[in-house]
């Protein structure tokens, strides 16, 4: 019957339309609360929250804080629904709960939200590709190939919001916004105000969108209409309109009236939808800041927050005094100090500023400039920093134990706590040294290896794509039992933390489950090794197991030279670690081996590759050096450098990869001073093409080039070698010349200069200087010459 009443338009609930977190909002909402004191309030949210919206307000829950709802099925795909202190939703939530009243979110399901967003994205993508197409022809048709593009006109032309802050002679909407509805604490002004405001641009608005985007425009009118149905259902179940608050955005409310049709259970039912969960987590004002604007956020939510106080003390004109203090603090703290007149006159000048827009106090933007003009002495740089911290802040909301979140949220937070990592959980990075070892100083095995155990904890996050922790590389250039972290905890990370719930119901048990998935689809032996070192990184060791198995069984088919060397260098590695991790590596050995032997066996053949390929193939060479200094006992090194000595000697492989093997012969003392004569002499003779002569040089400088410094018969070499050439084939050698010489410090190109001017007899300080003084005229031009000649196929 009282449905009836209120679709006839007899009696209606008060609506109260809001910008989403607007603190004159939740301001004007209480006073109307508070007048009316309505037995229901609905607002405007996804109404399968249920009991998450009553725990949204239990004690110890500090905003700010969101609703996260998620699909049950990978893909992820998720929505957010966040609350700062100040948001009306957030106000109106605690008021009903303070005062024993029913509150309930009205809006369409997640699991229908999820699944409509889903098919609009889609339907976007497919309109906007033939809409593309459609312009395209049409301008071909109307214009030929005249530029008159349409498109680009209607980019630059202003929308609706800047062609309101531009008439208001104000900087930018948000200005406007902030000016005209935020500074107001007349009783019943703001609600006037905004139900206008409303009503005249949904009717300015709604044709344009049914043009642009019509699913954004049916996507509003299936909430609308179900909206409109809860609200009937409230009536229904006994309470009186006029003892009904709806609060929803601005946009919605003049849809919201009893003469638009409510949805009915057909449609409903009709409805698409996809399983979904929801849950609780903390958020945080810079995330807040970053999805600035209607519906999403604020660029300044610490701004704001500032704003709700002195609102809620009766005191507005307090603001421009306290904001510019905490910039003056702010800055203090960073060691630019600014006085207390500064300040003073900071307020002054806000207030100027603002008259100058008819306003009677200062908006944030008016407060900004004045803060650069008066603190940073019109350079914004000077208070940038200041006023983020004073705009935006660090907050990060906090939950309580108990309040409802996933398995995965619940399991990390224990062991944050567990391991003493709950002071790293902020939006402010901090460094965590890690000493992997046995501390003997304590009785606990728990305490022991406290630093071991953040660091599987710290892996497995890592694993899992949550982005609490970055690792850094440890001071120490060689050791294996230290670990550098950079922690930072954010809003982001709580949402990756809820993902990987699909995944198990621990962080432990999500990790194993990702690597397996990796190890699934493994189908190479470089990334079965990275598997089985994350395993016991993760301290998963059935997953390392599985992944040496699958390294053991494709180890079998084995026959990339790079894939060889990258994975005998990462069972190098796990075997370093083995001792200090706790994990069992012996089963690595007998592998390593074998691939070590193979890749041994495989250098010569693969070296006869080109230029391109000899980039990846020095890495392996190198891998496989180092892999045969650490574990000379383990590995088959005398096969190793002979193999090496042999490639040095091929006139048949790729120039430069002689060349770097030879830099580690001479390296390793296998090459004495006249097998180094000998070999550059013929590497670097007038009968050598150029590219093959100048190419194998820049391998040879690849490695050690202190080792090359000192050897004063290579230089001499090298500049007979250089004199005997003909024009061209010198600016073909220049090709690899300068590449070699391009990655020398300025330190080693000034010692080759000293050295060569020894060689000329021209005395090494002359010659430095005359090397490294500008180039004249003359020479710019020989040098321009030279980037134009043709230098065929290199």
């Amino acid at each position: 019957m009282l449905g009836d009443q209120w679709v006839s338009g007899a009696r209606e609930p008060h609506r109260f339309g809001v910008r989403h977190l607007s603190p004159a909002g939740s301001y004007h909402l209480l006073a109307l609360l508070e007048e009316v004191q309505p037995t229901a309030v609905l607002i405007e949210g996804p109404s399968d929250a249920g009991g998450l919206a009553g725990q949204l307000v239990s004690r110890g829950v500090v905003p700010p804080v969101a609703l996260l709802a998620y699909t049950e099925q990978l893909p992820v795909r998720t929505l957010l629904y966040p609350f700062a202190d100040y948001s009306p939703e957030y106000q109106a939530l605690r008021w009903a709960h303070r005062n024993g009243r029913h509150a309930e979110f009205i809006d369409l399901p997640t699991e229908a939200s999820l699944a409509i967003v889903e098919r609009k994205r889609e339907a976007y993508g497919e309109i906007e590709r033939k809409r593309e197409q459609e312009r395209k022809q049409e301008r071909k048709r109307e214009h030929g190939n005249e530029d008159a593009n349409e498109d680009e006109r209607e980019r630059k032309r202003p929308d609706l919001y800047a062609r309101i802050a531009e008439l208001s002679g104000e900087p930018d909407y948000e200005a406007y916004w902030e000016r005209h509805f935020e500074h107001s604490l007349e009783p019943g002004s703001y609600r006037a105000a905004i139900a206008r405001f409303s009503e005249e641009m949904r009717a300015m608005t709604e044709e344009e969108e049914l043009r642009a985007a019509p699913q954004e425009s049916a996507y509003n009118e299936i909430r609308e209409s179900y909206m409109r149905r809860k609200i009937r259902d409230t009536i229904a179940a006994g309470h009186l309109p006029e003892r009904i608050v709806v609060l929803t955005g601005a946009h919605h409310t003049p849809a919201l009236t009893p003469e638009r049709p409510a949805m009915t259970d057909e449609e409903l039912a009709l409805l698409p939808r996809v399983p979904t969960r929801m849950t609780l987590m903390p958020y945080s004002y810079y995330k807040l800041s970053s999805h600035s604007g209607y519906g999403a956020g604020n660029a300044a939510p610490a701004y704001f927050e500032l704003l709700w106080q002195c609102m809620l003390e009766g005191d507005l004109d307090r603001l421009p005094a306290l904001y510019l203090s905490s910039v003056a603090s702010r800055m203090r703290e960073q060691g630019t100090w600014r006085s207390t007149a500064s300040v003073i006159e900071g307020v002054r000048l806000a207030e100027a500023l603002a008259s100058l827009h008819d306003g009677a106090r200062p908006t944030w933007k008016d407060l900004r400039d004045a803060a650069t003009i008066l603190f940073g002495h019109g350079e914004f740089a000077v208070v940038a920093e200041a006023l983020a911290r004073t705009d935006i802040g660090t907050a990060i909301g906090s939950l309580p134990e108990g309040v409802s979140q996933t398995p995965v949220q619940d399991d990390l937070n224990r062991e944050l706590k567990r391991l003493k990592l709950e002071k790293y959980k902020t939006l402010v990075a901090a460094e965590l040294d890690l000493d992997l070892r046995e501390n003997r100083r304590v009785q606990s095995e728990e305490s022991a290896f406290l630093d071991l155990n953040r660091s599987v904890l710290l892996h497995r996050l890592a694993v899992l794509g949550i982005r609490f922790a970055r690792k850094q590389h440890a001071r120490q250039a060689d050791a294996t039992w230290a670990e550098r972290w950079v922690l930072q905890w954010s809003p982001e990370a709580e949402i990756e933390t809820v993902e990987s719930t699909l995944k198990g119901e621990t962080v432990e048990l999500a990790a194993a489950y990702v690597l397996h998935e990796r190890l699934h689809a493994c189908a190479d032996i470089a990334e079965a090794a990275k598997i089985i070192r994350l395993a016991g990184e993760c301290g998963l060791p059935q997953v390392a197991g599985d992944a040496v198995s699958a390294l053991q069984r494709l180890a079998v088919d084995a026959g990339n030279f790079e894939q060889i060397a990258e994975t005998v260098r990462e069972l190098s590695v796990q075997l370093q670690y083995g001792s200090v991790r706790r994990i069992d590596t012996e089963p690595l050995l007998p592998i390593m081996r074998q691939l070590f032997l193979r890749g041994c066996l495989m250098l010569i053949e693969a070296s006869g590759c080109n230029d391109d390929a000899a980039a990846g193939m020095v890495s392996a060479i190198h891998a496989m050096n180092a892999v045969a200094q650490e574990h000379y006992s383990e590995v088959d090194e005398p096969l190793w450098l002979s193999k090496l000595k042999e490639l040095a000697e091929r006139d048949d492989r790729n120039p430069k990869l002689s060349g770097y093997a030879f830099s580690i012969v001479l390296e390793r003392n296998e090459a004495g001073e006249e097998e180094c004569a000998r070999e550059v002499a013929r590497r670097l003779s007038p009968g050598i093409p150029a590219d093959l002569g100048a190419g194998w040089f820049e391998g040879l400088s690849l490695r050690n080039r202190y080792a090359l410094l000192s050897r004063d018969y290579l230089w001499r070499h090298l500049d007979a070698y250089i004199q005997s050439l003909e024009a061209e084939p010198f600016k073909r050698s220049l090709v690899f010349l300068r590449r070699a010489f391009g990655t020398f410090e300025p330190r080693e190109k000034a010692a080759i200069a000293e050295l060569l001017g020894d060689i000329w007899g021209t005395g090494a300080d002359t010659t430095g200087e005359a090397l490294q003084r500008p180039l004249n005229e003359e020479e710019k031009r020989s040098l321009d010459e030279l980037n134009d000649f043709d230098f065929g196929d290199l």
